[in-house]
């Protein structure tokens, strides 16, 4: 059995993370999904079937790519149709990811500065391959003598999507119609009952962007990285149990944990993040240090 060092474990989680721009990926089976004329996301081969049953919301495949009907020409007339379409599709056995339907709407545009053009349930996006915005929040504190320690949260057992394994501080998903600024301080005050005149103090600091593919689709998402340092006398508690336990760690133990399967894939590249802007990773020394920036920052 192959033993691999902690850098060639860390290089397994970005590669892993970043599979959609793999050779072998669906990406050169996949439809670019298009409203007006601008990519908005991608469509795997298996989704791309079901929508030809739906002509009066979804065009043929044509030159790569799948359309909405010009009908379809409001942001409202968009997401009320697609949404249609998708409450018809929550029957289909092959289309386990909206099993998990949230009845939470997140915004479709090319670009984040972008207005948006349609809103699209969460649950759902991977079967568009349209990106996903959320918000992660580094919690640490720094002792009298200097010591850096990061606050850990353990998902709870019965969370949809990787439950039990460790998390930030707080993080949630970017909702339409709601500010990043106010994710921030809701998912604090929510998951670890922050005060939000703590959690205000916040500062964005990074982006983490990656692109990967599973059975259930393809998931372009960037997180927008806060620090927020915490008071040596504070311990965050758990809060609408999201989070079963919360742990302050040393970052020798963090950066172990990294390479672990005990951590929430993204939320193991929003703590590399942290180490890397922090100097707890050396060029010098770390050999996959430039690769290590390339894959928490791909281009989505």
């Amino acid at each position: 059995m192959a033993v691999y060092s902690w850098s060639e474990k860390v290089m397994k989680l970005l590669s892993r993370m970043n599979n959609f721009y793999l050779a072998g990926s669906c990406r050169a089976d996949c439809c670019r999904f298009e409203i007006e004329g601008s990519q908005v996301g991608w469509i795997p081969p298996h989704v791309t079937s079901l929508l030809t049953g739906y002509p009066e919301v979804f065009s043929s495949p044509n030159g790569g790519a799948v359309s909405l009907c010009p009908s379809l020409d409001s942001y409202q007339k968009r997401s009320e149709a697609v949404d249609a379409v998708l409450q018809s599709l929550r029957g289909e056995d092959s289309l386990g990811c909206l099993k998990g339907w949230r009845d939470e709407k997140y915004r479709v545009m090319p670009k984040f500065s972008d207005p948006p053009l349609m809103w699209m349930e969460r649950a759902a996006t991977s079967l568009f391959g349209v990106k996903r915005y959320g918000v992660h929040i580094n919690g640490y504190t720094v002792s009298n003598s200097g010591e850096v320690s990061m606050w850990l949260g353990r998902r709870s057992p019965t969370k949809q999507t990787y439950p039990g394994l460790l998390d930030n501080l707080a993080a949630g998903g970017l909702s339409a119609d709601v500010s990043i600024k106010h994710t921030l301080v809701k998912e604090c005050q929510e998951e670890a009952c922050i005060p939000a005149a703590i959690a205000e103090k916040a500062l964005h600091v990074s982006t983490v962007s990656y692109t990967y593919e599973d059975e259930e689709g393809v998931f372009p998402e960037c997180q927008f990285v806060f620090d927020l340092e915490l008071p040596l006398d504070f311990r965050p508690r758990v809060g609408d149990g999201e989070v079963q336990e919360f742990y302050l760690l040393p970052i020798d133990k963090v950066k172990e944990l990294l390479a672990t399967d005990d951590f929430k894939p993204n939320c193991a590249m929003v703590a590399l993040d942290f180490l890397i802007r922090h100097s707890f990773i050396d060029p010098d020394t770390e050999p996959f240090y430039q690769e290590f920036l390339a894959g928490l920052h791909q281009t989505l």
